[in-house]
This record gives structure tokens, sequence and C-alpha cells, in this order.
């Protein structure tokens, strides 16, 4: 299986490259923000790749980061998400936008992506909401919800409080989603104990 590209942007299309990796040529489908992304023909290119084999065809799908390719993978195993579908998500949202509205329940942005009606968006946001990737999560979440982004101010309280409940046994996703779910119920000025507090019993529910 095919899991990296690294060679020459050869051509691409509406929802494809062709990358030139020693003289052959692989034609890889991407989403518009990949494809947006890359470089001009005849320039290096550095591909994540998706392998998809079915009976008649061998499909490579391919992504700007290895983020971008896990959120793929999460994104085709939630029912009634294929990989039309989740190309068109992951065009219209960035991985961090598509990581903040799962930890948020904010079922309406993810339903600005192409296919994606509030039934298939909702599915989404509930399947999804502890299963992001390591990392991906986090740096959404800690965008600054509150809007106060100075040295310990809300993102850095919003670390701490992440920090305790993972320190209490939470998986990473788990915690960074109740805590961002907390801040934005929260006023600005929320400490660190009060994010956990509201943090635990977004867990509980």
């Amino acid at each position: 299986m095919i899991g990296k590209l690294k060679g020459i942007v050869d051509s691409t299309g509406e929802d494809w490259v062709v990358v030139d990796v020693g003289g052959v040529g692989y034609h890889v489908t991407c989403s518009r923000r990949t494809l947006d992304s890359l470089p001009r023909p005849g320039e290096p290119v550095t591909l994540s790749i998706e392998t998809k084999v079915s009976a008649d065809a061998i499909r490579l799908i391919g992504f700007a980061s290895d983020v971008e390719r896990d959120w793929f993978r999460l994104l085709v195993g939630v029912q009634g998400v294929g990989t039309r579908v989740a190309l068109g998500v992951l065009g219209a949202l960035s991985t961090d936008d598509l990581a903040r509205a799962i930890a948020l329940d904010d079922k309406k942005t993810v339903a600005t992506a192409p296919g994606v009606g509030p039934k298939v968006a909702g599915r989404i946001v509930s399947e999804l909401k502890d299963k992001a990737p390591q990392g991906a999560s986090l740096a959404a979440a800690l965008e600054p919800v509150q809007g106060d982004t100075a040295a310990g101010g809300a993102t850095g309280r919003m670390r701490d409080a992440i920090s305790a409940l993972v320190n209490l046994g939470y998986p990473q996703a788990q915690a960074t989603n109740a805590i961002a779910a907390a801040a934005k119920a929260l006023d600005e000025d929320a400490s660190a104990e009060q994010l956990i507090r509201r943090g635990l019993k977004e867990l509980a529910r």
C-alpha cells in the first residue's frame, strides 16, 4: 500500500493531481483545500496518501498532511460519509476548523460542507467527538474561544484545565472537548479551576 508520494507536480485538474515520481505519473484525488496548497507544475511536492482498493481499481487519495489524512480516515468511518463527502468536508473546513466544530458540537459549521446535510453533520459531530487524531482536537479547541490570547490568558487556563483532566485519567480528546465546551459556557475570566469543574460536568453528561 502506498502511504506517501514525493515527486514533482506534473498536472492538476478539478479534483486531482498527477505526481511524477521517477518518471511514473501517479493520479491522486485530493480535496480542494489540498489542491489549492500545491506548488506549481514542475515543482516538488510531498503528499500523504490513503490507498483505496476496490474490485476493479486502485485509487490514491492525497493530503497535504498526515493529520488531514487521519481526519479523512475518521470521516469515512461515519455512516453516510464516503470518499466524496469526506473530501468535501476537508475541502470546506481546515482540520482545525473541523476539530473545533466537533469539540463545540457545532453541527451548523460541519453542514456547510458540500454534500453534508443536517443528519450527516450530526453523525459526524456525535461519532467523532472522542476520536480526533492525536493533537488535532487540542490545537483547534485552544483557538481563542473567549478572545483572550495573551500569555496566561484564556488559552493558558484551558491548557491547564485540559492537563488536569488528562491527569485524572480522561483521554486527551475527551478532556479537550469538555474544556472547550466549558470555555464556551463560562465567561472569559473563568479560572482553570472553574473550567475543570464545568468540564467534569460536561463529561458526566
